[in-house]
């Protein structure tokens, strides 16, 4: 065999080595791409995304469009052609793994926590909105989550309003830590609370629950990763009543970056005019219940998304605008907001053409 030949023979050979063994080989990452992003302000699935029933509504025009990620399953282990192929590509992100699903997380316990997070944003988003229109909305301190095996296993539930840890009034759920914090492991603390069941037969019959009871628990000392404390094994919360009806309509989508847009949309559904003058605004963000805007993952991809279905300006969580501001696809514009007033200042210069006035994401933030 000629010597060219046999040379022609053995790269050929070795590139289909090469590839082959890429394919088979596993790499310990994942893909991000962008997802759906859906107008808060339209309908989805054929009904309005926002409900809004026993308090006066008016049209809305526009866009105001949440936006969202595709993620690679808990299971998927993705291979070294794939990787690369995804590296190269404009419109997804390989990431490690462990950055989407740490400590071994399962599939279903990552789709159950994304969901408690989206139920979360919903009412924090409401809360923004309405505290930003001045209508008044009723909160309190419940249990959260209960942990199996600890002192307040069937003690404590699940929906329970706290109203005192050792006669010091509860006003949010932080002060619940520092308060039993206070005390050693094995000390005994007492909550005084309202019943979940009390509770809820309360807001049914459009009450205020007034029947507490004290209850006792020994603390026990925690196991995790930072300093030893005394705790009882229960993650505190807060849960809300409103004068009015708010639903939100929108299934398949967990986490909780969808905040900031919701309660935007429900802000322009409770007031006359339109917020966006009829342009077409995405976004993204966390929302907190007194309307601070948090960092969200994922925000290169939501760009993209977002200005593949039309967006020319995109509400930006500051934290996240350097990144963002890396790979800003042409035509869109990246507005960076801290509050949900900094994105009510925004849309108001938006729809009234002062774009100059704006402030835009940079690379420096």
């Amino acid at each position: 065999m000629p010597r060219r030949t046999a040379t022609m023979l053995a790269s050929t050979l070795m590139l289909i080595a090469l590839l082959c063994a890429g394919v088979l080989i596993p790499v310990p990452y994942a893909e991000m791409s962008p997802g759906p992003t859906v107008n808060t302000l339209g309908d989805h699935d054929g009904e309005p995304v926002l409900q809004v029933s026993g308090h006066r509504t008016y049209p809305a025009d526009g866009h105001l469009n949440m936006t969202t990620v595709r993620v690679t399953s808990a299971d998927f282990r993705m291979n070294l052609v794939e990787a690369v192929y995804g590296w190269l590509a404009h419109d997804t992100k390989i990431v490690p793994h462990d950055t989407l699903y740490p400590d071994g997380k399962t599939e279903e316990q990552s789709t159950q926590e994304n969901a408690e997070e989206f139920s979360q944003s919903q009412e924090s988003a409401k809360v923004a909105a309405l505290k930003e229109l001045h209508i008044p909305v009723t909160s309190w301190v419940i249990v959260s989550t209960v942990i199996k095996d600890s002192p307040a296993e069937g003690r404590l539930h699940a929906g329970d309003v706290i109203k005192a840890v050792d006669g010091m009034r509860v006003k949010q759920p932080s002060d619940v830590a520092k308060l039993v914090t206070k005390h050693k492991p094995g000390q005994k603390v007492v909550f005084t609370v309202v019943p979940a069941k009390e509770q809820a037969a309360a807001e049914k019959a459009h009450r205020t629950a007034t029947k507490t009871q004290d209850v006792t628990i020994t603390t026990t000392g925690s196991d995790d990763k930072g300093a030893h404390r005394a705790i009882v094994g229960i993650s505190a919360g807060t849960d809300h009543t409103f004068p009015f009806t708010i639903d939100i309509k929108l299934a398949d989508v967990g986490g909780p970056s969808a905040g900031l847009m919701f309660s935007l949309g429900i802000y322009d559904k409770l007031t006359p005019g339109s917020l966006t003058g009829g342009k077409f605004v995405a976004g993204t963000g966390t929302i907190d219940d007194d309307g601070t805007v948090g960092p969200i993952g994922g925000i290169e991809m939501k760009t993209v998304g977002a200005r593949a279905k039309g967006a020319q300006y995109f509400l930006t969580p500051a934290d996240n605008c350097a990144s963002a501001a890396k790979g800003t696809p042409g035509g869109l514009t990246l507005v960076k907001v801290k509050k949900i007033g900094d994105a009510l200042d925004a849309l108001k210069d938006i729809r009234e053409g002062r774009t100059a006035d704006l402030p835009k994401c940079t690379t420096k933030g």
